[in-house]
């Protein structure tokens, strides 16, 4: 990881600029998602989970995407 950040300090200022917003972009996608995790997880622990039919919620997802 040092050798990548090293290489990226040696690109122009305009491209160091891009690679610092999507390098925040993306670890703060990260922390929602760890959020996410955590609170399904607690969720879960709390009995809160119900029985998922896999084969019906792809088939939901794959109809939704279909329709955009």
């Amino acid at each position: 990881m040092v050798k990548t950040l090293e290489q990226a300090f040696a690109e122009p200022d305009a491209d160091q600029e891009q690679i610092g917003r999507k390098l925040l972009s993306h670890v703060e996608k990260l922390k929602v998602l760890r959020r996410d995790i955590d609170e399904g997880v607690r969720s879960l622990d709390a009995g809160e989970g119900r029985p998922l039919d896999i084969e019906e919620f792809l088939r939901q997802k794959n109809q939704t995407r279909g329709a955009v």
